[in-house]
């Protein structure tokens, strides 16, 4: 029998230091990272998606980051595609493929070889453009509706007013040709290509996490977000256009504050708060998954000391039984 592939996958909420955590692990194992991030994909607004810079990702390679222009949609089936491509491309070269990213959807569609059913490209971008449509126009109820309709037993468990999930329940029903809950049942039921391993970091105290969101938001206004978003923002009014990447946390934000309706202290309080919600939704998506080691944090824990716990924990699970040098 063929050996499976070994995958190392990082999740966690946003952050929570999955970015440091993922080059550390690379350095020590020989591997390259996937981003599996459905906002860093795109071109643009860097800061405000949290990008890794260059000093940040320290000469470790890193996939699937700032390749796609703002205006082109992209699903969950095309980045499965791409990430399996990156995942087989990464081990031709004899290293180990790390995922690492908060779109549970994402990392979850590829670990577990989640196939989709084939749909024109023409009627995906159609699809995927009218959901983009109705969240950048505040209509997001008829999104819900539309869920409703499409697959009412997944509208039932998901609120409303949940618009990331209600609008990756309908990505994935507008792109597979089934509903959103047949494919969590595939995904349960199926086999995956990989052998792979979850690592999750939490911290034992929420508001410590919390504490590094807010700061993380200050951080980034700081290092040019707000020029940023005013870039973007007037380069799409003048085209008359708003791209997938607009729906970023920060950028729909920042929007009330460049057409002079609020004032900032009010839309940096919104930028956290959102943030902070958006956590609170990812953590949640990750703890349903029961194959996911959780890696307890502190906050006074220094990145080493990080690292060399989660390197127990996948020594501890005889995920990788060597340390390459």
């Amino acid at each position: 029998m063929k050996q499976k592939q070994k995958v190392l996958a990082i999740v966690g909420a946003t952050a929570s230091g999955k970015t440091a955590l993922g080059v550390a692990l690379a350095k020590k194992y020989d591997g390259e990272i996937i981003s599996a991030d459905s906002m860093q994909i795109y071109k643009g607004l860097d800061i405000t998606t949290a990008k890794p810079t260059q000093g940040e990702m320290q000469g470790i390679v890193h996939h699937c980051i700032d390749f796609l222009p703002r205006t082109q949609n992209f699903s969950v089936a095309d980045y499965v595609k791409l990430a399996r491509e990156k995942i087989a491309e990464i081990a031709s070269r004899g290293k180990l493929p790390i995922m690492v990213g908060g779109t549970g959807l994402y990392m979850d569609s590829v670990l577990n070889g989640m196939q989709f059913q084939e749909i024109p490209e023409q009627e995906q971008e159609k699809n995927l453009e009218e959901i983009r449509q109705f969240y950048m126009h505040g209509e997001p109820g008829i999104a819900y509706h539309m869920l409703q309709e499409l697959d009412p037993e997944a509208a039932e468990k998901i609120h409303p007013h949940n618009v990331v999930r209600v609008r990756r329940a309908l990505e994935v029903c507008l792109t597979t040709g089934g509903t959103f809950t047949e494919y969590q049942k595939k995904n349960r039921a199926h086999e995956s290509p990989y052998d792979y391993f979850y690592l999750g970091l939490d911290y034992e105290n929420r508001q410590d996490l919390y504490d590094r969101i807010n700061a993380r938001v200050l951080k980034m206004l700081e290092t040019g977000m707000l020029e940023e978003v005013r870039a973007a923002y007037e380069e799409e009014c003048k085209a008359g256009t708003a791209g997938t990447a607009a729906m970023a946390i920060g950028y729909k934000e920042l929007i009330p504050y460049l057409e002079h309706k609020e004032d900032l202290e009010q839309v940096i309080a919104r930028i956290q708060q959102e943030t902070r919600r958006y956590a609170k939704r990812q953590l949640t998506w990750f703890r349903r998954n029961a194959q996911i080691q959780w890696l307890k944090l502190d906050k006074n824990d220094e990145l080493q000391e990080i690292s060399e716990k989660a390197e127990k924990m996948i020594a501890k699970a005889e995920f990788l039984c060597y340390n390459r040098e």
